[in-house]
């Protein structure tokens, strides 16, 4: 008697874990086997710490003085933290139109495993741009003048909102079907949020309305998080101002959870009423 697979919805956790791991895994592979495809990843981070340190370091003071290559290390880091979300909807987008999302679905597998993959995939390849971009930080002169715990305090929020950003990237690569499509949007969206933040530069040397709006953005305050726990320049929480320049760690973890609730329900809703037609 020949046995016939289970139902993808009857599947037990245990199998749904190896499925998303699987998963997970070809996409790992596919880095490897495509190192061009980590340049966002890999030559890229470096590349913005070594511009902008050099290139802007002498032009532009750190508040409270020290450092512009200490104060600039936050921004870096979250500015390439928020790029994260275009690979794993760049990912997605390919599987979207190569045939591979067509051919998950044929297999008894949860439908689930599919974004679950993509997602761990993308989390594992965040890490690779953190650690390149500490590397390149020591030798530029950038120090951690906090305690370990305050350091991997920051790095775990780092992965956190790495974690948040995937399930951004998730929801894009749902909804938009080409790669062409994605870079278009992701552009326009994400690249702006970026730069009208004080990733760069002090906040209050912002003009009205941006200032407002880079006060408030998550961005500023994912890079100010990181300037606080690692000590650098920039770090110390003002006794004045905008709830989010005085709390930017819970205001960062606000918004991380706000983003995975809002997104990743909606990234799977998304995804299924896309291969449903």
């Amino acid at each position: 008697m020949t046995d016939v697979p289970a139902p993808a919805s009857a599947r037990p956790r245990r199998l749904i874990g190896n499925d998303t791991w699987v998963i997970a895994r070809r996409g790992l592979l596919h880095m490897r086997r495509q190192p061009e495809a980590l340049t966002d990843a890999t030559i890229q981070p470096i590349m913005f710490v070594l511009l902008f340190a050099f290139v802007f370091g002498g032009a532009i003071a750190a508040p409270g003085g020290g450092s512009y290559k200490e104060f600039l290390m936050g921004g870096i880091f979250a500015q390439t933290i928020v790029f994260g979300a275009f690979g794993v909807a760049l990912a997605l987008a390919n599987d979207r139109t190569n045939g591979a999302i067509d051919r998950f679905n044929s297999l008894p597998i949860a439908r689930s495993t599919v974004l679950g993959g993509h997602a761990v995939a993308s989390l594992l390849k965040s890490l690779l741009p953190i650690v390149l971009m500490s590397i390149t930080g020591l030798i530029i002169g950038w120090r951690i003048h906090a305690g370990p715990a305050q350091a991997l305090a920051a790095y775990a929020l780092m992965i956190g909102f790495s974690f948040a950003m995937i399930w951004v990237g998730v929801l894009l690569g749902s909804l938009v079907s080409t790669p062409e499509a994605v870079q278009g949007i992701g552009f326009v969206v994400i690249f702006p949020l970026t730069f009208i933040a004080s990733t760069f530069v002090p906040a209050h040397t912002l003009p009205e309305p941006l200032r407002t709006f880079a006060q408030w953005n998550p961005v500023s305050t994912l890079s100010a998080s990181l300037r606080h726990l690692f000590g650098n320049p920039g770090g110390t929480l003002p006794p004045a101002g905008p709830w989010p320049s005085q709390h930017p760690i819970a205001y960062t973890l606000v918004w991380m959870a706000a983003i995975v609730l809002l997104c990743a329900p909606l990234a799977v809703r998304a995804y299924q009423r896309t291969i449903s037609t």
